[in-house]
């Protein structure tokens, strides 16, 4: 396709990519988009970072190798099927999730020499910026990604990129001697998903990361339809084959050539889907807040949940987490994700701030007999200086002070895309209130280990006793304390995008600590803010108690606060229903969203505070 006289290089280049994207996943209807954020797919509409001005050799393979990724997975993964065989438990899962895109990546790296490299690039750049080159314990090493890059090791024959070979040898001799063979297993299914994915859950097993096999009952109700997805996997991998074959050895330059033509050539239509599930379950019966006269600190009220040992707990500040360079470098990442929203989240921001200081305008009584000397009436005192009604006096208005507590789930979940828009909008919800006079905590909660820590150690060595409790050593983070300013703070928000931070969430304990935080506070008026994307989780916790043992502590943790603490207390889930714990809640489907239900949340709850009263006549505001 011919470029117009006006098209630069970066376009030329935009349109290649794309056209290629749609002739790789044979989606002739794909929508491709170019911005400076993640990569990422919803739907029918790929996100590509956006390239530079002058696009250079290596960054046009990383942008190609993340709109392979992605393409390659449209082609090759069928998301009913995956969804089907999924584990349950969030390591589970993210692993289950991360052999099967190097599933999809190695089949097109096997049969494309240039879709290897342009994948190798993308994979060796991801693993620079977040920084794995730096890790030097295996706690801070996510156990997820070793698994996910030993994977394409076996499957595709591609080494484990440069900056991430001292964070995956961290792990290659347990995960080795756990599970070295199911490796090999894996690399001879990878044309057959339904295959694959059974292999994938022995592989969970082996790594002893989620539930055992399903059993024989399961298993025999599973079978017929299990062979029929095989042999359609199997009919689909031969009608594929002479469309491969003619693929082998594109490389990224010979895109241009192909790419146009592939987009136009590609097969039949095919729809796209969200894959986000809102749930089932409605809001719970509204009903008036109840706010009795008492003691609002009485913890000991509080359920029968306790845990192991809270020895190894920890309530850190962000800078401790992370040393001044890196969190330079995220600190900037940040930045440069905020030039994209920056426009749209800040005219909501500026129309929150209109409401607040509308509220917090002076007001006057006028014409009275004694008080201040009314300006607008000196005419008056010098043509008739007996006449008495020349003076105003100021009213005391009743907005009271306030602080609002951002309690941000910090779990693995939330990687990528939503915890990138979480930390954004509360940089802009926390320079927005700061100059309306409101005073903004910003705290976030996660776990400091995958699968229990030192706390199941402890556990283990105490001989295991029954029903022992939460066993996983909580982190507590404050990113922005309530009384420091924005301009302090705003580098500790960047940690967010620290990839090794994201581990598990246990919501009960991390809701009460936020609020215990805000009760000893002199504001008036104190607002909790809840952001998460699931309910509570903790595999180590969770396989040694009941099955709905966090939920039932989070439950009970949401009631305490809302009906017997003056705390008012508000929850946004993204793509997850809240509204099944919180009294005052919304879902969102989309992190995009986030932002702007923040700020409209905030709002409606400062338009329910009362409105300042006006004594006396001819009430005017200044």
């Amino acid at each position: 396709m011919a470029n117009k006289p006006s098209d630069g290089p970066v376009e030329a280049f935009r349109q290649v990519t794309a056209a290629a994207m749609r002739a790789i996943a044979r989606e002739p209807e794909l929508q491709v988009t170019f911005a400076p954020e993640p990569a990422g797919l919803r739907g029918n509409e790929a996100r590509l970072p956006a390239p530079s001005r002058e696009v250079a050799r290596e960054e046009a393979a990383v942008i190609r190798g993340e709109a392979d990724a992605i393409s390659l997975k449209l082609r090759f993964h069928d998301e009913v099927l995956h969804r089907r065989r999924a584990p349950t438990g969030a390591v589970a899962r993210q692993v289950f999730n991360a052999v099967e895109q190097a599933r999809c990546e190695a089949r097109g790296a096997r049969r494309m020499a240039g879709v290897a490299n342009n994948l190798a690039a993308a994979s060796e750049e991801r693993c620079r910026t977040q920084g794995f080159a730096r890790v030097t314990d295996r706690e801070a090493a996510p156990l997820v990604e070793a698994v996910g890059l030993l994977a394409r090791e076996a499957f595709a024959g591609q080494p484990i990129p440069q900056s991430a070979r001292r964070m995956v040898d961290l792990w290659r001799p347990w995960i080795e001697a756990k599970a070295g063979t199911d490796f090999e297993r894996l690399a001879t299914a990878i044309d057959n998903q339904a295959a694959f994915a059974d292999l994938a859950r022995r592989l969970i097993e082996d790594l002893e990361l989620g539930e055992p096999e399903a059993s024989e009952a399961e298993a025999d109700e599973d079978q017929g339809q299990g062979q029929q997805e095989q042999d359609q996997a199997q009919q689909g991998t031969q009608g594929e084959a002479e469309q491969d074959t003619a693929d082998d050895g594109m490389s990224g330059e010979s895109r241009e050539e192909a790419g146009d033509e592939g987009a136009e050539g590609a097969a039949e239509d095919t729809e796209g889907e969200d894959g986000v599930g809102m749930g089932e379950d409605g809001p719970e019966r509204p009903g008036r807040r109840w706010r009795p006269q008492n003691d609002w600190s009485d913890q000991n009220a509080q359920p029968s949940y306790r845990s192991f040992t809270t020895e190894f707990d920890e309530v850190v500040d962000a800078e401790s987490l992370c040393d001044a360079e890196e969190l330079a470098r995220l600190r900037l990442h940040l930045d440069q994700q905020l030039g994209h929203l920056q426009s749209v989240i800040g005219r909501l921001a500026n129309r929150l701030q209109r409401r607040l200081l509308a509220k917090q305008n002076r007001s006057w009584e006028f014409d009275l007999e004694e008080g201040m000397l009314d300006a607008a009436r000196l005419s008056r005192v010098v043509t008739n200086p007996a006449y008495p009604l020349s003076y105003k006096r100021e009213l005391d208005t009743e907005f009271r002070d306030t602080v609002v507590a951002l309690l941000i789930d910090n779990s693995g979940s939330m990687r990528g895309r939503p915890i990138t828009v979480a930390a954004m909008s509360a940089d802009i919800l926390a320079r927005t209130l700061e100059r309306c006079g409101v005073k903004v905590e910003i705290l976030g909660f996660t776990t400091r280990a995958w699968k229990g820590g030192q706390s199941r150690e402890r556990w283990m060595a105490a001989g295991k006793p029954a029903s022992p409790g939460r066993l996983n050593d909580l982190r507590h983070i404050v990113y922005k304390s309530a009384d420091a300013p924005w301009r302090r703070a705003r580098r500790s928000l960047g940690l967010m995008l620290r990839e090794g931070l994201l581990k598990e969430n246990i919501d009960g304990e991390a809701l009460l600590w936020a609020h215990e935080r805000l009760l000893p506070r002199s504001e008036k008026r104190k607002i909790l803010m809840v952001i998460s994307d699931g309910a509570p989780v903790d595999d180590s916790t969770l396989s040694v108690n009941p099955g709905n043992y966090l939920e039932k502590h989070l439950r009970e943790a949401i009631e305490y606060i809302e009906t017997r603490s003056p705390v008012e207390l508000t929850a946004i889930g993204i793509g997850h229903d809240v509204t099944r714990y919180y009294r005052r809640a919304v879902t969102i489907v989309d992190a995009e969203q986030l932002g702007g239900t923040m700020l409209e949340k905030l709002a409606e709850l400062f338009e329910d505070d009362e409105q300042p009263q006006a004594r006396g006549r001819g009430r005017r505001r200044a």
